[in-house]
């Protein structure tokens, strides 16, 4: 699942994933729809924008994500203060990739995130 608010972001990011060899099964463009939809749906991962549209923010819908379906996520944000980065490791991200995304960052956030798994 992809949650980003920005449509041109959203698509793109998607068409990398896709790339990469992995399904997007589904885009939210605000923390209310991704919860929303996961009320149906159970992606294996969320990519989640840390600023979004709404009432709620990224992090604030990855602790909603975290604590009813435990499905794992990873922000992504042009904003890597550290008061953002201490709030979102609040929430056991599997990863944290700056913006822009390229499909290096996509690349190297999957490599490692699968070796996890394999473990």
């Amino acid at each position: 699942m992809i949650v980003e608010d920005e449509l041109i972001i959203s698509l793109a990011s998607a068409r990398m994933v896709q790339k990469l060899g992995h399904r997007v099964l589904v885009q939210a463009s605000s923390g209310e729809e991704a919860i929303a939809r996961l009320e149906f749906l159970r992606p294996d991962l969320v990519f989640m924008d840390i600023h979004l549209e709404g009432s709620l923010d990224g992090i604030e819908t990855g602790a909603i994500i975290r604590e009813r379906w435990n499905v794992p996520i990873a922000y992504a944000s042009a904003f890597t203060d550290d008061k953002t980065r201490r709030r979102a490791e609040e929430t056991e991200p599997v990863g944290f990739m700056a913006k822009p995304l390229t499909l290096r960052t996509f690349k190297d956030f999957f490599d490692s995130y699968l070796r996890t798994l394999v473990v």
